[in-house]
């Protein structure tokens, strides 16, 4: 029997239709739900940083224009400077000509320098940025090991004298001030010691006490965390399956213990490190670190609004970034998560 005739242009427009559902299938996609409400969300941060970072200004004491010329200035010369850096102008019109800046990569120019707050910002901001990634790399390096040991070892019950020494050492570093940590790492370390630089930038490892202090708190912040996943992750049954073929503790912990309890450690770096790009304005004060902290409490001193403005956007970008970047590692790692749980 001859199979019935095919109708080649209800054929060809079947695979046309198949292959457009194919080549737009990644928009029915969890990445690409995760995608748009990301972006929403990212617009929306941008323009609540905008708004805040402008608005915060105004509110802080006193005029600029005195601060530059000094308490002995006439009123025409503080009205002739007002007038020059637009500070006569009303709050809206000053909002928009901040958003002009804005809109063509600019933050405007700094009323202390008199140069443009860009080039402020890109001398300072290698420093910033050296500590903070550099405490983050520590918390990481440090804290998943720790709290991974310390968990395996506390497993079950097991020596409950460490359990009890971790978890009251671990509670009480965690909650310590990185200014207060800063301090008394001086005193031992560069008074003391006289092992290390006190502060600045001009002796060799004028970085490890800095990065030690912000480091310090979030490192047993994220141990704790740590601990407790594994000590979680080791009573599930593909863990006690894991265990049962008798696989090399290597394999047993790094390759089955450790990717099930990243996404809580993650989401919880996610938060320590906006926390730590903050932390860095005081540390940089307390060590006279030449990066975007120190400027910006100098700057407040000084009543220089545009370079109060232009850090406080790039500080604030710099936290809804990395956050952003933790999301899309947290999804690659757990797709569980891209639909805005971790159930």
């Amino acid at each position: 029997m001859s199979a019935p005739p095919v109708d080649t242009t209800q054929h060809l427009a079947t695979i046309a239709r198949r292959e457009r559902a194919g080549r737009f299938a990644w928009l029915r996609s969890d990445w690409a739900a995760f995608a748009v409400r990301r972006l929403g969300g990212l617009v929306l941060s941008f323009a609540l940083l905008v708004v805040v970072a402008f608005l915060i200004v105004p509110l802080i004491p006193g005029d600029p224009a005195v601060a530059m010329l000094g308490t002995n200035a006439t009123p025409e010369a503080v009205t002739a400077l007002r007038e020059r850096l637009g500070l006569d102008e009303p709050l809206w019109a000053q909002f928009v000509h901040f958003l002009g800046n804005l809109l063509q990569g600019e933050f405007g120019s700094s009323f202390r320098y008199g140069v443009p707050v860009s080039e402020i910002i890109a001398t300072k901001l290698p420093y910033t940025a050296l500590l903070a990634l550099g405490s983050i790399v520590v918390v990481l390096v440090v804290a998943i090991p720790l709290g991974m040991t310390v968990g395996v070892l506390t497993r079950g019950g097991r020596r409950g004298a460490l359990g009890t020494v971790f978890g009251a050492v671990a509670g009480f570093l965690a909650s310590f001030p990185a200014y207060v940590a800063g301090t008394l790492l001086v005193v031992v370390f560069a008074i003391v010691l006289r092992v290390l630089p006190a502060g600045g930038v001009d002796a060799p490892g004028f970085w490890v006490l800095p990065i030690a202090s912000l480091a310090l708190g979030p490192t047993f912040a994220v141990a704790r965390v740590v601990r407790q996943e594994t000590y979680t992750v080791l009573q599930q049954d593909f863990m006690r399956t894991a265990r049962g073929r008798r696989l090399r503790a290597v394999r047993l912990y790094l390759v089955h213990a450790l990717p099930n309890l990243m996404t809580s450690t993650l989401t919880l770096t996610g938060l320590i490190l906006a926390g730590l790009i903050g932390g860095t304005i005081i540390i940089e004060t307390v060590f006279s670190y030449p990066g975007l902290g120190l400027e910006v409490v100098q700057s407040i001193i000084y009543k220089d609004y545009p370079t109060i403005q232009g850090i406080i956007l790039v500080i604030g970008a710099l936290a809804i970034l990395i956050n952003l970047l933790i999301d899309i590692v947290l999804g690659a790692i757990d797709p569980r998560t891209l639909g805005g749980h971790h159930g």
